[in-house]
């Protein structure tokens, strides 16, 4: 098995990329590192979707509205790249905040647009605009043929996908189905922070999307957050930041007056705070309107 490369510099980047040659099809496994089995399962995807698996560690201070935050994310550089050595990837490319930015903060950034104001983004500000001006950049360094998210962060998935197509970026982008632990607890390089009783309350919010999934096919709006807040506001020790549908491809946000969606699904999209640790989940339901509403479905 080959040697996998570390790269830390521009230019030892851009020397471990001749070696895969122009005939290989690199697949890009963008990361923050803290890697952990949902990781690991993003870079078996790539593998069996490219010839090359890159993977980069990058703390982006871009996305982060909380310097203690950024302060406190795990850094676990030495067992990241022992993880993606037995994946597989042939490169790892993990830069410094000054080779990534060697400007400082860059002048031209990209906006997430309409979408990036909702949701996560309305609870954090900015921070999509971080997150694609940080993947544009990995685009344009990496030059991959295709990328892989998890669909645990499904509202990044989604900007992402916008970002190629409106800007033509030739890149596909592959989503890669959550990982959970035995009790269902979506993994997060977060759920570091999380002691044994924070873990517990935690469970809540996979618990809602489990309860919202078996109400029955077809059923409307009501139906649905009815049970996922069920399970979610007796938990004492869980905030909700919210509990919304939204069409699984435009992300557009339903209501009790919102149409069918093509497919008869909806994504269902929890987030909250657990002691000083915030965690996001989501899960396809299957959706239809209030029966109460008489607006026009055509």
């Amino acid at each position: 098995m080959t040697p996998i490369v570390l790269a830390t510099t521009r230019e030892e980047l851009a020397a471990a990329l001749v070696p895969l040659g122009a005939q290989q099809r690199i697949a890009l496994v963008p990361t923050m590192g803290a890697l952990h089995a949902g990781h690991r399962s993003l870079m078996a995807r790539a593998r069996a979707a490219a010839d090359a698996v890159v993977v980069s560690i990058f703390v982006n201070p871009l996305q982060f509205g909380s310097s203690d935050d950024l302060n406190r994310y795990p850094r676990t550089l030495d067992a990241d790249v022992a993880a993606c050595a037995d994946e597989g990837a042939a490169l790892v490319f993990a830069p410094s905040v000054d080779v990534m930015y060697p400007d400082g903060p860059p002048s031209v950034t990209i906006a997430a647009g309409p979408l990036g104001d909702l949701l996560e983004g309305a609870i954090r500000p900015g921070h999509y605009d971080g997150v694609l001006t940080v993947v544009a950049k990995l685009f344009g360094l990496i030059r991959p043929e295709v990328a892989v998210f998890g669909d645990k962060d499904a509202q990044q998935v989604a900007l992402v996908r916008r970002m190629v197509h409106d800007l033509d970026v030739p890149v596909r982008i592959d989503a890669a189905p959550t990982v959970r632990t035995a009790e269902g607890l979506a993994l997060s390089s977060r759920n570091a922070y999380l002691n044994d009783t924070e873990t517990r309350h935690a469970l809540a919010l996979s618990r809602a999307l489990h309860a919202a999934a078996e109400v029955e096919p077809g059923s409307s709006y009501g139906a649905i957050i009815s049970a996922a807040r069920a399970v979610l506001d007796p938990e004492p020790d869980l905030s909700i930041d919210y509990c919304t549908l939204v069409d699984p491809t435009t992300f557009a946000v339903l209501d009790a007056t919102s149409t069918p969606t093509s497919e008869g699904l909806a994504r269902l999209l929890v987030a909250g705070q657990v002691g000083g640790t915030r965690l996001i989940d989501n899960a396809v339901v299957s959706f239809a309107p209030s029966p109460s509403f008489q607006g026009d479905r055509s």
